[in-house]
Formats: structure tokens, C-alpha cells, sequence
């Protein structure tokens, strides 16, 4: 360790990383704390928080914006479909970005180490340490490796007369960014608990704002190369795009998750998250795909979706093997050109019609009013049809008559059981 060390703090201002400040300086002997912010769509209350205990701490703090570079991340995964076990991926893609752009101010400000408040049980410390240890930096995790507990960190900043709330007044534990809101913690960890309504901050109730003549709202969402790029024919950049549906889809109750989750290291957990963006354009984006796609294209796209989100969920988008993925996904996606219309309803952002150039469709086709497809009459399905099935029925028929031959022998005193 140099003479005057210096490290980088993800910080957010609330408990754990507050008490990681003076943490770092007793028990890991570094002179200097930097704390640094990063903005990715958070209330802008929580910047202030951070600000004023920044302030009190005289530590020195930096805030990043990179709002911009998260939702071009959001978008990216709406061209993989990315949700994982059920529900759109949100701070899972936050915290590469988040942790990028601390990485850059640790270096820019020549840190020897860089330092995050996670505990030892949930994804986000490997997130962020998937990033930073590609860097020649020590990684630090005070709450992890001190085994840290919150009562612990509580009398702690009441006997260093810390500069902390209770957080979110004792009740849950909150993660915003641009794409989603979680909710966890405290009674919600009760998989037997009945959330109240007072958790939703993004969503209104499914129904509380339905039309009283049933005529519920119509959107019409304009992709290019699998990219969202307008609503209503009006071309909104993504943080504005996103911003925009939030706010539309969550007055019709959009966009609400209440699972069981799978973290990474084996705990299974109970979440609660909102994203009314993101179900209103990931049900968009696979309803164009549906009418744009091969039957082949869709199924394998399926396989390679998965994988995809398996590996954002892990923080590992830089992989190898999602380079790979993502040239399948390229490819796939320089067809899905055209519009959704998506009905808001009942809690659901439904696609209710969609339109493109490349759709792989012919209604002529498609048509009971229509005797043949291009040249090909109904009659010569005739064929297709006696053969469809044909070795199910065979390997029926074989079983079947070797279970009365066995059966025969048996009779007869020729076999044994």
C-alpha cells in the first residue's frame, strides 16, 4: 500500500455506505475516501441524500450521470427479450454501468482500491466486482468481509454520530433506476405477506383508472432494427421514451412483479418490482418479432434469449459468449421494422395489432375464403396429411403388438416374469 492510499467508494449516502467511509480508514488503513454517484434514473431525493451525508462526512463526491448509456442497455435487452424468471431485468443491468463509471472516476483520481457497501448475500456484490476486477485495483467490501450486520451498523453510526436515517423509515428496502423499482425486506420477506398498496409508487391500481365508457388507451410504438423509437409517431430519445411509458403504462397498473426469486448464490428471496416500460415494450418488441420471424428463427431466438438474460442477470454482458449471442440477435433484428399498437387494460399492455414491411405473412394466404397458396390447392394436402403422424403410429403399432406377442408367449408357458 502506497504512503497516501486512496479509494473509491460506491455511494449512495445511506447506511451501508455511510458507515463503510470511516470503515475503510480504521480497518483498512486508507487515507483518503472518495465517494462516487451514479445516476441511472434514481429519485432525485436520493442525490440529495447522498449530497448532504457527503457533506457531513467531508467526503469528497462525484456525481456521474449515465442515464443515457443505462437505457441504450435497457433497449438492448428489449432486442433479446431479457427477463429472468418472469420479470424484466432492471438492476441487474444497472450495476455494470454503475459500476463502469466508478471505475473511471477511481482511476481518473488515481485510487489503489474501490469499495461497495454489498453484503456477502446478495448479486450485486458480484456485479460490481465482475467489472472492477478486469482492473489492476484492490477490491473492498467492508460490510462483507467484516460480516457486518445492520443492528451493527446502526450502533456504529449512533456511537460515530453518523450522519443516517433509518432508511426509507425502517420499512423496505428500495432499488430505483430508470427501468424498474424493487421492493424488498422487512415484511415483505414473508412469502405469506400480502404487500399493501402503499409499496407501488409507479403503479396505480390494474383498473383504478379505467374509462367509465370501456374505451380503454391505444399507444402506437414504432421499432427500427428492434429499437423502440416512437410513440404516436413522435420520436422520443430512450431516457425520454422510457420516462414516458412509466408514466403512461403505470396509470393503468402495468408492469407489476411479485415472485420468488433465485439469486445467484443459492438463496431463493422474495421480490416485489414495478417496470411499466419495460413489460409495455417487451410484449411490443415480441409481438412484431411474432409477425416478422421464421418459426425457426423464433424458436431458436428463444434458446439464445435465455442465455442472454441468464447472463445479464449475472452482470456478465461482456462475456464471450454474449458477443456470440448478440450477433444472432443483430442479425434477427434488422427485420423487426415496424409498429405495435398496444391497448392498456386491466394491469396489461396487450399488442392488439402490429405492421411491418418484413412481415412473413399473407392474408390471402392465411384465408378460409381463399381455395390455394400460390398455386398450391387445398387437395394436395391430402399427402402431408396421410404422412403427418405416420411413425407415431407405427411405433404405437409395434409396441402394441409386441406386448400382445409377450403376453402370447406367457400363455403358453414359454416366458417368465
Amino acid at each position: 500500500m502506497t504512503a497516501q492510499s486512496k479509494v473509491a467508494l460506491a455511494f449512495s449516502g445511506g447506511l451501508d455506505t455511510t458507515v463503510c467511509v470511516p470503515l475503510l480508514e480504521e480497518e483498512y488503513d486508507h487515507d483518503e475516501v472518495i465517494g462516487v454517484t451514479v445516476d441511472v434514473g434514481q429519485p432525485a431525493e436520493e442525490f440529495d441524500e447522498a449530497e448532504e451525508t457527503a457533506e457531513a462526512l467531508d467526503l469528497d463526491h462525484y456525481v456521474i450521470d449515465a442515464k443515457a448509456e443505462f437505457a441504450e442497455q435497457c433497449l438492448d435487452s428489449v432486442t433479446a427479450n431479457a427477463t429472468y424468471q418472469g420479470y424484466p431485468l432492471g438492476t441487474a443491468l444497472a450495476r455494470p454501468v454503475i459500476a463502469e463509471a466508478i471505475l473511471d472516476v477511481a482511476k481518473e483520481q488515481g485510487c489503489d482500491a474501490i469499495a461497495h457497501g454489498c453484503t456477502g448475500k446478495g448479486n450485486d456484490q458480484l456485479r460490481f466486482e465482475a467489472v472492477w476486477r478486469e482492473s489492476d485495483l484492490e477490491v473492498i467490501a467492508p460490510v462483507r468481509e467484516l460480516g457486518l450486520t445492520r443492528e451493527w451498523e446502526m450502533e456504529y453510526a449512533a456511537k460515530k454520530d453518523l450522519p443516517v436515517e433509518g432508511g426509507n423509515e425502517g420499512d423496505w428496502s428500495i432499488d430505483t433506476n430508470l427501468w424498474s423499482r424493487s421492493v424488498e425486506g422487512a415484511d415483505l420477506e414473508d412469502p405469506g405477506y400480502v404487500p399493501p398498496e402503499d409499496i407501488y409508487e409507479w403503479t396505480d391500481a390494474p383498473g383504478e383508472n379505467a374509462p367509465e365508457d370501456g374505451a380503454f388507451e391505444t399507444i402506437e410504438i414504432t421499432f427500427e432494427d428492434g429499437d423502440p423509437v416512437a410513440v404516436d409517431g413522435e420520436e422520443l430519445p430512450a431516457v425520454q421514451l422510457i420516462e414516458y411509458l412509466n408514466d403512461l403504462a403505470g396509470s393503468y397498473g402495468v408492469g407489476r412483479t411479485d415472485m420468488m426469486e433465485d439469486r445467484m448464490l443459492g438463496l431463493k428471496v422474495r421480490e416485489n418490482y414495478e417496470h411499466p416500460a419495460a413489460t409495455t415494450l417487451l410484449n411490443a418488441h415480441e409481438a412484431l418479432e411474432g409477425l416478422v420471424l421464421t418459426k425457426e428463427e423464433r424458436d431458436f431466438k428463444k434458446q439464445v434469449d435465455q442465455q442472454w438474460a441468464e447472463k445479464a442477470y449475472e452482470g456478465l454482458l461482456s462475456a464471450p459468449l454474449v458477443d456470440a449471442l448478440d450477433g444472432f440477435v443483430e442479425a434477427t433484428q434488422k427485420k423487426v421494422t415496424g409498429t405495435v399498437t398496444v391497448k392498456f387494460e386491466g394491469g396489461q399492455a396487450r399488442p392488439v395489432a402490429r405492421e411491418s414491411d418484413y412481415a412473413v405473412y399473407s392474408e390471402s394466404a392465411a384465408s378460409f375464403n381463399t381455395e390455394s397458396v400460390d398455386g398450391i390447392a387445398q387437395s394436395d394436402a391430402t399427402g402431408v396429411a396421410k404422412y403427418h403422424g405416420f411413425q407415431s403410429r407405427l411405433a404405437n403399432s409395434v409396441a402394441k403388438d409386441a406386448e400382445a406377442k409377450k403376453e402370447e408367449l406367457l400363455a403358453d408357458g414359454n416366458g417368465e416374469e
